[in-house]
């Protein structure tokens, strides 16, 4: 917007809220005049000399006169009044809006004032506030870094919403729209509920005899808590009234929950106890971190997270890279069904992985950690799951989500799984088509993408299913449901993929069959716990390997990897093109082959890349077409087309990525050809796709310049603190700092 947008802004009601958005818009020079109005005389006169506003008119109706926008800032029960008045009024084409916390009642009383509610009536609500209040605490950065939630009607004009958007936002405001009922539902939750609790905790101590003591000792949680407390009763009061349903709803959950803790002190019963805490711990840590993007109560900022990747070095030394993410995955699946405490070493701490993780807090099963890669998990048994209170967040992990759709179609309540943006663009029919041959009924968006929601108590049946293409999450997600379904379940794959649900169960004394591409498994036995030590990860240490062939000197040792059979397509393709890669100290951890994996420099040549390897190394190729890229000759992959529906189309945007760096890439239907050459510099984007990001990084090793990976957040998901560890051998990456 610029300046002068807006004719004339009447902003009626001069309290902290329209005080500050009134004196934001006044610096911001968006407005050629900015009037206020005030019941109260003595805010009226205020306002002027402290810079909030050009005029104070004493009357409402001579404020509007000429208006082009009105901001109602009065509280909830004033608003009928003020919306009388100015229904009786002539407002022209003036767009009318207003900051009140519960957007039902105001626009309620919208119609009852109006006769019907305004095409260019925009109701709104800024996240913001301060314990100080009125015209004097006025401040023009309130809401800088600040969720404001507009809640338009099917019947808002676009224009209308534009306009307010755009003065929201150059007040530094987040501005997001949301569905109005969900509006007073959220903040019924999320700020009634806190500063109905904080008012009466305060009273009930400030009643009590020893209230002195009590306030004299009272620690800095007591005071974070209870700040809110100290808010404008009268505003406060308004709001409960006018949000009564969504509000007694919240309290009624809160108070049922409260009396369980009672009992649960009452009683002595530790792992009640343990339970809700590890939960609400969690919950507090994990989904403020991986739901940014969806809080309303902290600043919300878009992440960017981009690295620039400089070249030369060598990659040397002695590393172990983060835990085996299929098989943390599965730990948390597994130990939770089991009967008894497992004890979990090494688990990977990643996003996708903490999201199972929460999935099995929220339907019930205690998990202490983790903490430096150690999880306890107190498993439930295969019946003891509890329905979860809500949807199912799973962020960008399609393992959680393809696994859980099988476990879930065995349980008696109904349960739905999201994602975030990226995960719900791909396809779930692959799960979804052989489940409901199952029995299981589960309906998922559009074209087979999330949300998947499966009805409980689906009765399933066994049966003998062909996959049409190798997947071991499809494999293991009908191997899952079939712990619940009466009869057998034998899943037979054109090509081997990993196993490590079927090594697992097995580690849990849960009867597997397996005989050549067919896994079998029969429902009514039990999975016992277990101690599991999760191995470094595979696919996070293939970066390092591609790293240490493709560099001039390098000598890598990769400590504890997993080195299952159906992994290590990437050391087989690598030692085919002529890499230097050689097995130490190989051993078996938990069912699972281990070995430290030493690499060193070698001239690695084009290949054509068996077919029978692809399965086994599906999520190794972003850095195996770096090696191609740096090898000498054609390399050529076939029989790839699961690439496209990762993350990213990975056969694509790699290709996209390596033209720009120089390289021919031609990508097939079903693989890419590559001819190696040298690496330029550039920027390269990588689409969101944690896995593109770093083969790009370690790509940097033989660029002439300097390589720049844009959309980099999603590193975190696969491997936290990649940036730290490549440094720590040699690998020249680094944040790129915001402008």
């Amino acid at each position: 917007m610029g300046k002068g947008t807006v004719g004339r802004l009447v902003v009626v009601g001069l309290g902290l809220i329209g005080g500050s958005f009134a004196k934001g818009i006044r610096q911001s020079g968006l407005c050629r005049e900015v009037i206020g109005y005030d019941a109260d005389p003595l805010a009226r006169n205020l306002a002027v000399p402290l810079g909030v506003v050009d005029s104070a008119p004493g009357s409402l109706a001579e404020a509007v006169v000429g208006s082009d926008v009105i901001m109602l800032a009065v509280p909830i029960l004033a608003m009928e009044k003020v919306l009388t008045e100015l229904a009786r009024l002539e407002l022209g084409d003036a767009v009318i809006t207003d900051v009140g916390s519960t957007k039902g009642a105001v626009v309620a009383a919208v119609e009852r004032a109006f006769g019907k509610v305004p095409s260019r009536f925009v109701p709104g609500h800024p996240i913001a506030g301060s314990e100080r209040s009125g015209v004097e605490a006025s401040d023009a950065e309130l809401f800088q870094r600040h969720k404001v939630i507009l809640t338009p009607l099917e019947q808002t004009d676009p224009q209308a919403l534009d306009l307010i958007s755009g003065l929201w936002r150059a007040l530094g405001a987040d501005v997001e729209h949301m569905a109005l009922a969900d509006h007073d539902e959220v903040l019924a939750a999320t700020s009634h509920l806190p500063h109905l609790l904080a008012f009466s905790l305060v009273d009930t101590l400030a009643s009590r005899s020893e209230n002195l003591e009590i306030f004299r000792y009272a620690a800095g949680g007591f005071r974070d808590f209870t700040r809110i407390a100290a808010s404008d009763p009268t505003m406060w009061r308004d709001i409960f009234l006018a949000n009564r349903g969504a509000v007694l709803r919240s309290l009624d959950a809160f108070t049922r929950d409260l009396g369980h803790l009672r009992t649960a002190i009452d009683e002595g019963d530790a792992k009640a106890l343990l339970g809700v805490f590890t939960r609400a711990k969690s919950a507090r840590e994990h989904f403020s971190h991986i739901l940014a993007r969806r809080a309303y109560t902290e600043p919300m900022q878009t992440q960017v997270s981009n690295f620039i990747a400089s070249p030369g070095g060598c990659v040397q030394g002695s590393i172990r890279v983060p835990g085996d993410k299929s098989i943390s995955h599965r730990s948390i699946m597994l130990g939770s069904l089991a009967e008894g405490v497992t004890q979990v070493e090494g688990f990977l701490e990643g996003e996708d992985s903490l999201a199972t993780l929460q999935a099995f807090r929220d339907m019930g099963v205690v998990i202490e950690g983790p903490h430096h890669g150690r999880v306890a998990i107190n498993g439930v048994g295969l019946h003891g799951l509890q329905a979860p209170p809500g949807p199912i967040y799973v962020g960008n992990s399609g393992t959680s989500m393809r696994l859980l759709a099988g476990l879930l179609a065995g349980q008696q309540f109904d349960s739905e799984l999201t994602g975030d943006i990226s995960l719900s663009k791909r396809p779930m029919g692959r799960v979804a088509k052989p489940l409901r041959e199952m029995g299981a009924r589960i309906d998922t968006g559009e074209e087979g993408r999330p949300p998947l929601r499966i009805q409980g108590d689906s009765r399933l049946v066994g049966m003998d299913y062909t996959m049409p293409m190798a997947s071991a999450q499809v494999k293991s997600c009908l191997l899952l449901a079939g712990l619940y379904a009466s009869g057998r379940t034998s899943v037979t794959e054109p090509a081997p993929t990993r196993d490590h649900t079927e090594r697992m169960l097995k580690g849990f004394g849960y009867p597997v069959l397996v005989e050549g591409a067919k896994v079998t498994v029969d429902p009514g036995q039990v999975l016992t716990a277990c101690r599991i030590d999760v191995p470094a990860d595979i696919s996070s240490a293939a970066f390092f390997m591609v790293a240490a062939s493709i560099a001039e000197g390098s000598n890598l040792l990769l400590l504890h990897v997993g080195i299952n059979p159906t992994r290590i397509g990437v050391i087989n393709i690598l030692r085919e093109m002529g890499g230097d890669i050689t097995l130490e100290n190989e051993r078996e951890v938990g069912g699972e082959p281990v070995a430290d994996i030493r690499v060193r420099h070698a001239a690695l040549k084009g290949i054509d890349i068996p077919v029978d390897q692809v399965p086994l190394a599906i999520d190794e190729f972003p850095a195996l077409f770096i090696a191609a890229a740096c090898a000498e000759g054609r390399t050529i992959l076939r029989g790839a087309e699961e690439l496209r529906v990762k993350e990213s189309d990975r056969i694509q945007v790699m290709a996209d990525g390596l033209q720009t760096l120089g390289i021919q890439a031609e990508p097939t239907h079903d693989g890419i050809i590559i001819e190696g050459g040298q690496l330029r510099g550039g920027a390269v984007e990588s689409h969101g796709d944690h896995r593109i990001a770093m083969a790009f990084s370690i790509a940097s090793l033989r660029a002439l310049t300097d390589i720049h990976i844009n959309d980099c957040a999603n590193v975190a998901t696969s491997f936290p603190g990649f940036v730290a560890l490549a440094s720590s051998v040699g690998i020249m990456v680094r944040l790129k700092e915001s402008a």
